[in-house]
């Protein structure tokens, strides 16, 4: 069996790393993995985890999305520039009123999130056209579907990025190459983290009193439950993953958390938005004790289904 290049970005923490040791350590061996992140000052808890990967399938590269150059480099240095696949996982976050978000700030996370896969896809997809096989895989969200509030730049990215994939799709399987996109919900990583640190501190003076309630006494604790409730491990999410790129026949969509399912089939059972909107309209403002009620009880079906999971692998 032949052994596949994977380059992925955003390697330094979360979800990145995870894929990159999981794949790195296939018992098969079939993936030789080019982990990268912006700083390389970072490269410490990737180095420890990879262990003896690193240095035989498993290198560490520089890569800054942001930046043509550095992509450009970073593929020209893999032997033949032969990506077989691309994982682009490197992302920034933004949650909070839009009054308080700067154009300046929507213009780095657009840079990041979806310029950033452009950047990518443009210095890889010539050659896998060429050699009519390839695989892209692009980290998404279910944000990507389904607007949240006070998460509307965030959301914006992952709709242009759900928009470009699904267009570029129709041409890249014309060349025998796949294109999926992973869906997570939350997860429990050190991005997630700090970015809800960051919102928790934002100088909410110059908000009308009723959009301050709604963000500092309603949203922030409301997060809090979800991500008690629903949150997975990045481990949970590069699992996943990584069964998506071992697929003899990749799906386009994938959600790696299945409690999410009925929003998108809530989404498209009303082609008018109207279904979707006044659904959760009333499930967050006017029945709270029954989302809080709803929260608790997929709280326990994740602790089971995790439960199972670990019994399944124990030998």
């Amino acid at each position: 069996m032949s052994c596949r290049n994977v380059l992925i970005t955003g390697c330094s923490s979360g979800i990145g790393l995870a894929l990159a040791v999981h794949l790195a350590r296939d018992e098969l061996r079939r993936f030789r993995v080019v982990a990268t992140m912006r700083d390389l000052g970072r490269r410490g808890e990737l180095e420890t985890r990879a262990g003896t990967a690193l240095g035989h399938t498993l290198e560490i590269r520089q890569l800054d999305v942001d930046c043509e150059e550095s992509v450009r480099r970073c593929v020209e240095a893999i032997p033949q520039q032969r990506v077989d696949v691309l994982v682009s996982n490197a992302g920034r976050g933004l949650v909070g009123p839009l009054e308080l978000q700067s154009v300046e700030a929507a213009r780095r996370l657009l840079d990041t999130n979806v310029l950033g896969l452009l950047r990518l896809v443009r210095q890889v997809l010539p050659d896998m056209k060429r050699r009519r096989s390839g695989h892209v895989v692009v980290m998404s969200s279910v944000l990507g579907l389904q607007g949240l509030l006070f998460n509307d730049l965030y959301c914006a990215s992952k709709f242009a990025v759900e928009g470009f994939c699904e267009s570029l799709a129709l041409q890249a399987l014309k060349f025998g190459v796949h294109i999926s996109l992973i869906e997570p919900g939350p997860v429990a990583t050190e991005f997630e983290r700090k970015l809800y640190e960051e919102a928790a501190t934002l100088d909410l003076s110059g908000l009308d009193p009723e959009t301050r309630e709604l963000f500092q006494g309603f949203y922030l604790p409301y997060s809090r439950e979800v991500f008690a409730a629903l949150a997975q491990s990045p481990a949970e999410v590069a699992e996943h993953t990584a069964r998506v790129i071992t697929s003899e026949s990749p799906p386009f969509r994938s959600q790696t958390n299945s409690l999410y399912a009925p929003l998108a089939t809530l989404k498209h059972a009303d082609t008018s938005g109207h279904l979707p909107l006044a659904a959760f309209q009333r499930l967050i403002f006017q029945h709270d004790r029954l989302f809080k009620a709803s929260l608790s009880l997929l709280k326990l079906l994740q602790w089971r289904k995790r439960r199972d999971m670990d019994h399944t692998k124990t030998p």
